[in-house]
């Protein structure tokens, strides 16, 4: 009995161990978030409320960093200018984007013929670069020898032709439909996934009683994905209100045409690095400010939808 209390001692001092190092294994991911994620957000809130000298801190000016973002001009004009670009970006991205791979998966979800092939296919383009995007597009939307114009030349619609990205009216567009073109396929994938949770008797059922076509669309398949529909509608929103890589490689920094595809990231990058939106010796805690500013409009806004889907989950 001595000797088998003795082995099972050992064995409980070695279960202890292992369990103790196992504890420890989740310490480079969370070591590695808070150097990249959450000291960056702490360091935002700090330096919005210095005065900077270039890169080198100076006094301490508590808000006046934000009330300069807010009232100071040009900073409170390109704030509001990319604030609605922003806005904009999300509306369109979610019409054009989200609506397209919503009427995709749904005739994925149908199950017709090649719908392995098509689903590879849509998501194929999120697979690059967005910089590589970018310079792509930035070639076919050229207004001299770009490949659209050149196509709508040749099809008889040369009034149509224009210089896409040099338009104020236009560039911003362009950008939008482009990301749309490249992220369709992630939305769809997310879509998709929400289509097949939905039981298919309830499907039948909804059939047998007459709901068919647009109606069985609109009264059973939405309503029974909209936990999908609020998930994909937060991953748009953050993403429209980050948006900077695929507009820095078709417009650069500068927000051109005339600001017209300035966003917050864009007017951030320039505020606090770039030195041409008017900043003098406050440019990094203006670009602080201005960071600490977008944080709380995503954070603010995304927990907003999650807490309409908890609600939305109690209810059902």
């Amino acid at each position: 009995m001595g000797k088998d209390g003795e082995s099972m001692n050992k064995q409980t001092s070695a279960k202890k161990w292992r369990f103790g190092w196992i504890h420890l294994f989740p310490l480079p991911a969370f070591a590695i978030y808070t150097l990249f994620i959450v000291y960056p957000i702490l360091a935002a809130f700090t330096y919005s409320f210095y005065d900077w000298q270039g890169f080198k801190r100076g006094s301490w000016v508590g808000l006046d960093n934000f009330v300069d973002l807010f009232t100071r001009e040009p900073f409170n004009r390109l704030f509001w200018n990319a604030l609605g670009n922003n806005v904009y970006y999300f509306v369109l991205e979610m019409i054009v984007q989200n609506g397209l791979a919503f009427i995709l998966a749904y005739i994925i979800y149908t199950n017709i013929k090649g719908a392995g092939f098509l689903k590879a296919a849509y998501f194929i383009p999120r697979l690059l670069s967005v910089i590589v995007v970018g310079f792509l597009f930035k070639l076919i939307l050229n207004p001299n020898n770009g490949a659209l114009n050149t196509l709508l030349k040749k099809v008889g619609l040369a009034s149509w032709a224009k210089p896409w990205l040099g338009d104020p009216d236009t560039a911003l567009t362009a950008i939008i439909l482009v990301n749309s073109w490249f992220g369709m396929g992630f939305a769809l994938l997310l879509f998709l996934a929400g289509l097949q949770s939905i039981s298919r008797e309830v499907i039948e059922a909804a059939r047998i009683d007459g709901a068919v076509g647009f109606r069985l669309i609109r009264t059973v398949i939405v309503p029974m994905m909209m936990q999908s529909i609020i998930i994909v509608s937060v991953y748009t929103f953050i993403h429209a209100f980050e948006a900077f890589e695929l507009i820095y490689a078709m417009e650069g920094s500068q927000g051109e045409p005339v600001n017209s595809t300035d966003t917050l990231a864009i007017f951030f990058y320039r505020t606090a690095f770039g030195g041409s939106s008017g900043a003098d010796s406050t440019a990094v805690g203006l670009g602080s400010a201005l960071a600490i500013v977008m944080f709380f409009i995503i954070a603010t806004v995304s927990a907003l939808f999650l807490y309409l889907t908890r609600n939305r989950e109690v209810q059902q």
